[in-house]
This record gives structure tokens, sequence and C-alpha cells, in this order.
């Protein structure tokens, strides 16, 4: 199928119907394989392209909801897995790709409901990035049960001491998240699980429905909301903060737009808006501005150029002076604060 053709088939025209007459395995494959090339240019090291996009097949066939899904958004979805490095639906549980029913507009401005295909982020995925962020030793989460030896102390002398009971433990009554640094500090987050239960009964209320995530990975989801507590205080990567982010957006029932496959990759600003990791809200958003790069402010002296050997000479300065404008005039102010790779059709 042409390149044409598969845009065709994405957008919703005509051609829809010939790849609608493929099985969803065979039209889930063959939309992963033609975006191959773009996910490869987006993964670290340590992952594989064709694994990866494997990983994501199998998970898409043997989970019947998501086989129904919007492609574009499983796409999309994958990408995402890929920039950070996770691979979704596996032993690891380092990310999930679930699906989510949410209301967009079509090109008459009408509102309908969509299967869509959103990456949750699994407690030891977030354990994963932050490691990468190369500024942590080492960080865990665990929970603290009734029986269990516990020791907790905040003030001028902070002390976390926790030594489970070696028979049965008891119930649940709390979960906390200790993270080694690389200067040799700690840093600790304890959360009750009254406080725990208050975020997931939040989660629940905007999406309008018990969370069967919640009801069936309360431990899980405990260990990792005090990870996201904890990690508000930590030095962490533009990834973990990514994975955070759209976490968050799943916890609180908001559609991640993975299926936006038009554009380019996008770094976040400093003065983007600030995003909360546990409710995934964008905090003092402010109004976007189209950015222009004048002639002047890129001007480069020649003896400026010359004082570094290995510096680009004055010709290869002149010609990414002029890339840098002719790009920079294209450029929007970012539409979220989040870092994500799109993908382009064409």
């Amino acid at each position: 199928m042409s390149t044409a053709e598969l845009k065709a088939v994405v957008t919703g025209s005509e051609k829809q119907v010939r790849l609608s007459d493929m099985k969803p395995k065979d039209q889930i494959a063959h939309l992963l394989r033609s975006k191959q090339a773009e996910i490869s240019k987006m993964l670290p090291k340590h992952l594989n392209a064709e694994r990866l996009l494997k990983v994501a097949q199998i998970a898409a066939t043997t989970t019947p909801a998501l086989a129904k899904c919007d492609v574009p958004s499983l796409i999309g979805a994958i990408g995402q897995c890929a920039q950070m490095g996770l691979e979704p639906n596996t032993v690891l549980g380092h990310a999930y790709l679930l699906p989510f029913n949410t209301k967009r507009k079509d090109a008459n401005g009408n509102e309908k409901w969509v299967n869509s295909v959103q990456v949750i982020i699994g407690y030891k995925g977030l354990i994963d990035l932050a490691r990468r962020s190369g500024q942590i030793v080492s960080i865990a989460s665990h929970e603290v049960c009734a029986n269990d030896k516990f020791e907790l102390v905040y003030g001028l002398d902070e002390k976390l001491n926790h030594t489970p009971a070696m028979g049965a433990r008891g119930e649940v009554i709390g979960f906390y998240a200790v993270a080694k640094l690389k200067d040799g500090g700690h840093s600790f987050e304890f959360m009750s699980k009254f406080q725990v239960e208050e975020i997931k009964a939040a989660s629940e209320k905007k999406n309008k429905r018990e969370s069967s995530v919640w009801k069936d990975h309360f431990i899980e989801m405990g260990r990792k909301t005090v990870i996201r507590r904890l990690a508000k205080y930590l030095p962490l990567s533009v990834e973990f903060q990514t994975a955070a982010a759209l976490d968050g957006m799943a916890d609180a029932g908001k559609d991640q737009h993975l299926d936006d496959i038009e554009g380019d990759y996008s770094i976040i600003p400093d003065d983007a808006p600030e995003i909360d990791t546990d409710t995934g809200e964008i905090l003092n958003e402010k109004p976007a501005e189209t950015k222009q790069i004048s002639e002047e402010k890129l001007s480069i002296k020649p003896e400026e150029i010359q004082a570094k050997n290995d510096e680009p000479s004055p010709e290869e300065q002149e010609k990414i002076k002029k890339q840098l404008i002719d790009e920079s005039n294209k450029e929007q102010a970012p539409r979220a604060a989040r870092s994500r790779q799109n993908f382009d059709l064409e």
C-alpha cells in the first residue's frame, strides 16, 4: 500500500475500506511496519525497534479491546513508549497499553465517542526511568502493613525504618518511596492508605466509574503514586517527567491525544507551563505565542567562529543560521507541557 493510500486510511477517506477488510492483527501489523523507521529514530540504545513492534503487535492482538481502538492512537502510544524507552505489556511491568473511551470532535464540530489507546506507566517503569537520570543511585517503593515494624520521623532529624513482619503482615496501612542520590544523600516520601485512597477516589470520580486497575492492583498503584509524589523533589530526566505527566493524565481521565500524528518532535522549553504529576493538570498555563527570530539576533562574527577549532567554518555557520531562521519562523509555541514524538504520514 502506498503512502497516499495509508494516509487515506488513517484520515478516514474512501481507501479505508481496503484496510478495514484486513483482520485486526494484519491491519495493526501493516501500519506498525510502515512506522518502523520513525520509531527506530526515537529508541534508546537498550531497545530494539523490531522487538518493540512485535511486543506492541502482540499486545494489540491479544487484547480484543485494543484491536478495536483507533489505529493512529495505537501508533502514537507505541511512539511514546519508544521515546521513553519502555516496553509495554511485558513481564517487566514498565508500561501498559489500555483502551480509553473519550469524546472527540469530528470535522463538522460534532462530538462523538472514540476508542483510543492510552499509555499507563507501571511503578517499575518509573523506577527504571529515575535510575537512568544519572542523579539517582537507587530508588524503591514499598507498602507498609499493620504488623510490620515501621518508624517514621519528620523534623530536623528525619528517619524512616521499616522491617516487614515475617508472618501475617496484616492489612496495608501506607506506602513509602525512598531514593539514594548520587551525592550520598537520601530522600523519602510517605503516604498513608487514606491519602492514596483519596487519589483513587478522585480518579474514579473524574472517570465516572470504578477503576479496574486500582481495584485489581491496589498495592502496585499505591507504590506508583508515592513514587510520583517523591519525584517532585528529585533531579529527574525529561523522559521521567513525560511519563509522570502522561500517567497523571490517565489517572485524571484526561485524553492523552496520542493520535495527534502530524507535526514534529518538540522539546519542552524553559517557560513551558508546569504539569502536576499527581493529577496531570497544567499549572500556570501561558497563552501561546508565535516566536520569530530576526536576522540580527542570529548574526555571527567571523572572529568568534575562528576562536575554536572544533566549531564550523563561517560558510557552515551561514547555512546553519539560515536553517534556524527558516525553522523558527515556522515554529509555534508549545500546545502542551509534555515532550513527545508525533508522526507525519507524508
